[in-house]
């Protein structure tokens, strides 16, 4: 953990040992009482928090905001859904590169089980989403929503602020690599929406409803990648030529 985490009802309360950040902090860190940590409200401040004691298994602490917490970029990823195992680490590295949104949506080529996992139900989705947050030593964390279909996907309002670089990626038929189509632009947009598709990729329908809403079909190079790496990759190169990443 980079951070500890804590939702805003829990930052003035005792810690259990036995909690997972409790174990972190007394086993991992070695931390005693008079020592600090990096610590932080979700979705909220960060600081350090102070352990004033710690006695009846539980750790006693006063956290001490020092700022708003990092800023999530204005990146928002629309995800054709993947295989249980492969969301779970997609999820936690594209919420450690700040990505604002993740927009899970159901695609024709996609396996309809997928969208059946319990991962959102249960909650592993967000626990995820939270783990990339900590490794980035965060504190705000994507939002995440879900679409039954693409079409239902890029018509919510979220996806149609009016200023945004709409990106498509496909590996099957591009129109121009992602290097290509981002060197082109004039000006750097307020966000930008990256739409990656399930496994198996686009459909020719697919292809089309995203061009009509002005997305840009977009690849990066001839290799196939798993969605996850897709994912990674392109929020990455976004990044870096938004100038996030200096």
């Amino acid at each position: 953990m980079n951070i500890c985490l804590f939702k805003s009802e829990e930052i003035n309360a005792p810690l259990s040992v036995k909690d997972e950040r409790g174990e972190h902090i007394i086993k991992i860190l070695h931390k005693k009482e008079g020592d600090s940590f990096a610590a932080g409200v979700i979705n909220g401040s960060a600081g350090k928090a102070v352990i004033s004691k710690i006695e009846n298994s539980q750790i006693y602490f006063d956290f001490i905001p020092e700022s708003e917490g990092k800023p999530l970029y204005p990146l928002k990823m629309i995800i054709g859904f993947p295989r249980p195992i492969q969301l779970k680490r997609l999820l936690r590295d594209i919420a450690a590169l700040g990505v604002s949104e993740v927009h899970l949506t159901g695609t024709e080529l996609g396996e309809k089980s997928y969208m059946q996992s319990n991962l959102v139900e249960h909650g592993t989705a967000y626990q995820m989403l939270i783990d990339g947050t900590v490794q980035a030593a965060g504190t705000h964390v994507p939002e995440l929503f879900l679409h039954k279909t693409l079409r239902e996907c890029i018509e919510s309002p979220g996806l149609k602020t009016g200023n945004e670089l709409k990106l498509c990626l496909d590996n099957i038929n591009p129109t121009g690599s992602i290097m290509g189509v981002l060197g082109a632009q004039k000006n750097k947009p307020e966000t930008v929406i990256a739409a990656i598709g399930s496994e198996r990729g686009w459909t020719e329908n697919e292809r089309r409803l995203l061009e009509e809403a002005g997305y840009l079909r977009t690849g990066m190079g001839p290799r196939v990648m798993r969605t996850e790496t897709a994912a990674t990759v392109s929020a990455s190169v976004i990044s870096a030529w938004m100038g996030w990443l200096e």
